[in-house]
């Protein structure tokens, strides 16, 4: 498909399935281009591109490993090959490894921080310097940031990072017309939530917010697009608990 100049470009991470790909069919009925981002396996990347193309959008598969940063810049430098530069940037790739503190192992520790803080980060720094004015920048946080829930120590004091630096860079792109802001999911029914808990602890789970469900990965794509949209324009250094008042 020829790329349509007219059309602003959004660089999702982790892409390829759960909230990131729906992020990405989101912004693509919105009208952007997409560039979807994915660290491993091609195949889901791929077959969603398609997926875009067939419902009449645009979007590119990008592999880079977030936590290095020269993958993190050829992915950028591949973005404005293809596209001319890059709009909007959704910071969404992440893991979770859940445990209490005292039973919490070196290696969990720092893949939690090389993924969702060092990975961030990096696409930060570069979207920093390559974004376009005008654009906007969305990044992942977590609403356990508020709850602090046991076991989840060292994911939440990743996306808290997250939310400062969120809040911090907001004002560093002073001038440039370039918001900064984080949506805060609660428990939402994707397989990185799903994965290893019970169905009486899901259920319980659902039922913490006065709404009585688990969010959908829709659910949060919405409030990215709308961060990402022109309605979203006066939003900025905030962060967005998208979890049916949790918290």
């Amino acid at each position: 498909m020829a790329f349509n100049a007219n059309s602003k470009v959004a660089l999702v991470t982790g892409a390829s399935r759960g909230i990131g790909a729906e992020v990405a069919r989101r912004l693509a009925r919105e009208g952007f281009t997409v560039v979807i981002n994915y660290s491993g396996n091609a195949a889901p990347a791929e077959e969603l591109a398609r997926e875009i193309e067939l419902a009449g959008g645009q979007a590119l598969t990008a592999k880079a490993d977030v936590t290095e940063a020269q993958a993190v810049r050829r992915m950028f430098d591949a973005a404005e090959a293809a596209f001319g530069g890059v709009d909007v940037l959704v910071n969404n790739a992440g893991i979770m490894m859940l445990s209490p503190l005292a039973e919490a192992n070196d290696e969990s520790f720092d893949r939690q921080i090389g993924v969702n803080l060092k990975g961030t980060f990096n696409t930060l720094r570069e979207a920093a310097k390559r974004l376009r004015d005008g654009g906007r920048i969305i990044n992942f946080s977590t609403s356990v940031v508020g709850l602090k829930l046991e076991t989840y120590g060292i994911y939440a004091a990743t996306k808290a990072a997250v939310e400062t630096l969120t809040a911090i860079m907001a004002k560093e792109m002073r001038g440039r017309n370039i918001t900064v802001n984080a949506v805060a999911p609660g428990p939402v029914a994707t397989e990185l939530f799903l994965n290893g808990k019970s169905e009486d602890l899901i259920a319980r789970m659902a039922r913490m917010n006065p709404l009585e469900r688990l969010g959908t990965p829709e659910d949060i794509a919405a409030a990215v697009a709308f961060l990402a949209g022109p309605d979203g324009g006066w939003i900025n250094g905030q962060t967005l608990r998208a979890n049916g008042g949790m918290i």
